[in-house]
């Protein structure tokens, strides 16, 4: 059983994996394209034809992250641990407050 890491373990975990200036860039873009898209979704079935915006919002959210790492030449983290999907956004959030 793996010991219980506290919020900021995480973080600075995520943070170490994303040093390169241009993968902490393309993750500030990244990270918000997919909560948009995510928080978009739910108006699909309202919205005759507007299903393309929250899913190109998703996929290029995703494709910006995924050129980040090859910049940072590293793996994301999810790829590890499938929990590191729900610290990105965490990560946004200390990054745009000033600490991570």
């Amino acid at each position: 059983m793996r010991p219980r890491r506290s919020s900021g373990e995480w973080i600075a975990q995520y943070a170490a994996s994303h040093q390169h200036p241009v993968n902490r860039f393309c993750h500030m873009v990244g990270i918000p394209l997919i909560v948009v898209s995510l928080l978009l979704f739910p108006a699909v079935p309202f919205a005759r034809g507007f299903w393309p915006v929250p899913a190109g919002f998703f996929v290029a959210g995703w494709i910006v992250q995924f050129v980040g790492h090859a910049f940072e030449g590293k793996a994301p983290e999810f790829f590890h641990d499938w929990r590191f999907l729900f610290v990105g956004l965490r990560w946004w959030m200390a990054k745009v407050r000033g600490r991570a």
